[in-house]
This record gives structure tokens, C-alpha cells and sequence, in this order.
């Protein structure tokens, strides 16, 4: 691996204020596509908001009357598929929990609004759902459910099965969903990091799939794309580039783009063709940029290539591999890192908005850190914002959590029609839903308060997910990622709020 190098130590490009971030909803090939995809079609410029200090209190879950969440004053809710019972989908499947990323897609025949949900679950078994799964003994994938914007459920399928730690993703604007795998296990790989063994699988995993709104995926992995610990996709549909995020979490973690050879927006798919690159600062070998940054900073960057992104490591079917976790989990991003790519702190969430690639890194900021941090991950701060400008090729610093109590540890991400984006917190302790404004203003929009409903005990430390809003901007959908998860429908004056 290459060596670290002091964050003290890059050369940014100049600093300026906290750029102004924009987006609209769009429709284009027959999907019409919320959050991300607002904006990459020309529009009329939106009127300036200011975020207000809105007071969140107690407001009751209209599916039963009880308190989950905290909001500020004119907003509604409802949860649904919550997994502390029992919940059985249309096609016979028993709901698993670990919702996490997720995105929502419009219909033409109605104002309901189709989700395409991930289910982070790990270790082997026996796929859920009827479809055909990509491996036998693996446990994750995703459901497609139809729901009203009220968070009515009008029907619920398994979409992708047979994957593992599909952690979160990206909406196509064709009309589809990225699943990310946020693993390297097979059985060519040694036990995985919760040392569970790996022999029982039948196929490598570390890969990005496609999942049609309207039908199941295939279950073919893009394998071009790299195997790696997938986060998020964010697409760009100017030139058909797919921007990745790893979440690599006790090492350093890189950003990197896939370039299929047609622009999905032509083929209406992402083809098994392109070219993986990993991001570089230009000047600065192995930047780290996990390390204390100041917002506005930029930094010129350029990309190297990834030779052998989808790797398989020599294995006996039946034996432990000799190819351990941690060996295999480093592979691609050392292929970037000698030759100098940057280095990251555990990139989470990605959206993509009017020209601009969005991503968070959970633990970034901080003292420069050592590597590997197998219990407290890469990386000493409380999280990063940043912005990566495709056009001009050049990465911003728009916000450094300068504490717990400001912002902690930011994970999935979208944006709302304003250009607000929206944040959710993955915390040890009390979860918000934050948002972050065109001017750089942190703001709270809801807090987790979670009971148990068969031990009564708080809940307060299951993270939010998959934040997502319908294609007229008028819902946030979000979920409680835990075994006992659920999916949330918010509705209210979000331009009251500044979202």
C-alpha cells in the first residue's frame, strides 16, 4: 500500500465560499426520477431560501399513533414495512430487515410512487424471495414496493436476491437502481471481517448490479465496475460516467468513476465495457483528504486507471481461502493508491445535481490517522462533505463537521428540489436527518426517537438510510437501517424549513 501522506501536506487549488448548489425535479426516458436527477434537465432558477431554525418535537405515526420521530411543527408521517414483526410481501417473500439505501421513481398512470429499496443483510444462507438469485447462499438484495405519497403500501415484490451487504446505490434516469455491495466476500476470500467463513458461497460479491423499476434485475453483476466496498453511485448523464464511493472501513477508501463504452442514456443499461478509474490530486501523491480540511478549499484533479478491477483470488471450492478479507478488501484501491490516488475516509452517500457529484465521508476530518482501524474504521473526525465538479475536474471541501453535536458521522444522501441536500446521520448516539443548504447552513429536519416495541428500550442509535424524495419533491421517504427496520413517508412545508 502506499504511504500516507499528511493532509497538512496538499496544495489545494484556492478557497472560496460554500458553493450554491442547485436542482429541480426531471424526467427523461420515461422515468420520471426525484431527488438526484433533479436538475440535469435545463430549468428556470429557483427562488433563493434560507433555512429556518425549525423546533422539532414530538409528532405521532399516523399508520398507528405512536411516536418515532421528532419534526419540526406542520409535518406528517407514516411508517410502513416495519420488520419487528412479521411481514410478509405479494410474492410470498418474508420482508428481511437492514433497509437501507433507496430511491424513488414516478408512474405515468398514477400519483403513486414505485421504491426501489436496498436490504444491507451479510454472511451466507438461503436468498430471500422466488426469483432466481446471483448466489445460492446469500442473503441480501432488494424489494421494489408502490406506495401512495402518504406512505400507503399498494404492493411489494423481491426485485434482486442472492447478493450480500447491498449497502446503498443510485437512481438511473432511464429508470432503474443501482444496488452497491458493500463487500469483497467469496468463496475465494478468507473468513469475512465478523469472521463468519466464506466457503458456503457460491460467487464472488464486491460488485454494482441494475434493478429495472419494472422488473427483477437480472442478477448479473457489472463486474467492470470493480470489486470493491461499494457505497453509492451517482450518475452523470451528460457523458454516461457512474461515480462510486467505497466505504473501505478500516483502511483508506477512494472515489472512483466507471465509463461504460455507450452512454447508458442511449442503451437505457449500464454495459459490462468500461473503464474504472480511481480519483487523483494533481501534484500530490496519495493525498489525504481523510485528514482536517477547510471548507471551500478545491483541489485540481485528474484519474488513474484500475488494470484489474474485478479480481479472483486462487481458492480450493470446499477450503478456506488463503486470500484473507483484508488482503482482498485493499486489492483494487491499491492499484490507485501506486500511483498516487487520494485518499479517503469511508465515502458513504453520493448524489448527483445540475452538473455537480455530491458524496459524504462518514468519519472524515480530524487529525491525519493510521491504518487499519479494524474497531474504530479510518478516520478521526466527525464527517465531510464534498463536491466534485465533473466539467472544471475539480473536488470542494463544502462542509467539515466541526463536531458530534453539529453533524455526526453523515452517511446517505440526496437532494431536494431547492438544492437543499439531506443527510442522515449514522451516530452511536441520538440520529438526525440534517440538511445542508446552497449557502453551507446545517440544519436539523428530523430526529430518530425509536422505541421498542417488544422491550420497550430506545432505539435512538438506529441510523437513518436511503433518503430519498418523490419526483414532485412533496415526500421524503427514509429508513431505519437495523434488523428491525422500517421505511418512513414525511410529508410537509419543506420550503418553510429551507428544503
Amino acid at each position: 500500500m502506499a504511504e500516507l501522506t499528511d493532509s497538512s501536506a496538499v496544495k489545494p487549488r484556492g478557497t472560496s465560499r460554500r458553493n450554491i448548489l442547485r436542482g429541480a425535479a426531471a424526467v427523461a426516458g420515461g422515468a420520471i426520477v426525484g431527488g438526484p436527477f433533479a436538475g440535469f434537465l435545463a430549468r428556470p432558477a429557483l427562488a433563493e431560501l434560507k433555512a429556518q431554525s425549525a423546533v422539532l418535537g414530538p409528532i405521532a405515526d399516523l399508520r398507528d399513533g405512536k411516536v418515532r420521530l421528532w419534526l419540526p411543527e406542520g409535518f406528517l408521517y407514516r411508517s410502513f414495512h416495519d420488520t419487528e414483526f412479521p411481514v410478509v410481501l405479494d410474492d410470498g417473500t418474508r420482508l428481511p430487515g437492514r433497509h437501507d439505501g433507496m430511491a424513488a421513481f414516478g408512474l405515468s398512470h398514477s400519483d403513486n410512487v414505485v421504491l426501489i429499496r436496498n436490504h444491507e443483510i451479510n454472511g451466507p444462507g438461503a436468498p430471500f424471495g422466488p426469483i432466481t438469485p446471483y448466489d445460492s447462499m446469500a442473503r441480501g438484495g432488494t424489494t421494489t414496493v408502490e406506495v401512495t405519497k402518504f406512505g400507503e403500501v399498494v404492493n411489494a415484490r423481491t426485485s434482486l436476491n442472492g447478493t450480500q451487504m447491498n449497502c446503498s446505490g443510485g437512481p438511473m434516469p432511464w429508470g432503474a437502481w443501482i444496488s452497491c455491495e458493500e463487500t469483497i466476500n467469496g468463496p475465494d476470500v478468507g473468513p469475512d471481517f465478523t469472521g463468519v467463513s466464506n466457503v458456503p458461497l457460491t460467487k464472488p460479491h464486491g460488485f454494482i448490479f441494475e434493478v429495472p423499476v419494472g422488473a427483477a434485475a437480472t442478477g448479473q453483476p457489472i463486474t467492470r465496475a470493480g470489486r470493491f466496498a461499494h457505497e453509492s453511485v451517482a450518475f452523470d448523464p451528460r457523458d454516461g460516467t457512474l461515480y462510486l464511493t467505497e466505504d473501505n472501513f478500516a483502511f483508506p477508501s477512494g472515489f472512483y468513476r466507471y465509463q461504460p463504452e455507450d452512454n447508458p442514456m442511449r442503451t437505457g443499461h449500464i454495459g459490462n465495457d468500461g473503464r474504472l478509474q480511481m480519483l487523483r490530486v494533481n501534484g500530490v501523491s496519495n493525498a489525504n483528504l481523510a485528514g482536517d480540511q477547510v471548507a471551500g478549499t478545491e483541489y485540481d484533479v485528474d484519474w488513474v486507471d484500475i488494470d484489474d478491477p474485478a479480481p479472483t483470488f486462487p481458492y480450493t471450492p470446499g477450503q478456506t481461502a488463503p486470500t484473507t478479507n483484508d488482503q482482498a478488501i485493499v486489492y483494487v484501491g491499491n492499484q490507485g493508491r501506486s500511483q498516487g490516488a487520494a485518499y479517503f475516509s469511508r465515502l458513504e452517500g453520493s448524489a448527483y445535481d445540475n452538473g455537480v457529484v455530491y458524496f459524504t465521508s462518514t468519519q472524515g476530518g480530524g487529525p491525519a490517522d493510521t491504518f487499519p482501524q479494524t474497531v474504530t474504521g479510518f478516520g478521526k473526525g466527525n464527517g465531510q462533505v464534498w463536491a466534485y465538479y465533473p466539467q472544471r475536474e475539480v473536488l470542494k471541501v463544502l462542509f467539515q463537521s466541526p463536531g458530534a453535536a453539529v453533524l455526526d458521522f453523515p452517511d446517505n444522501v440526496t437532494t431536494s428540489k431547492n438544492g437543499t441536500l439531506v443527510l442522515c446521520e449514522d451516530s452511536t448516539g441520538d440520529n438526525f436527518l440534517r440538511g445542508l443548504t446552497k449557502h453551507g447552513d446545517l440544519f436539523d429536519i428530523g430526529l430518530n426517537r425509536l422505541v421498542s416495541q417488544t422491550t420497550g428500550l430506545p432505539r435512538f442509535g438506529d441510523e437513518f438510510a436511503g433518503s430519498t424524495f418523490s419526483p414532485d419533491g412533496d415526500t421524503l421517504f427514509v429508513n431505519i437501517q437495523a434488523s428491525a427496520g422500517m421505511t418512513f413517508a414525511i410529508w410537509g412545508p419543506w420550503q418553510k424549513i429551507g428544503v
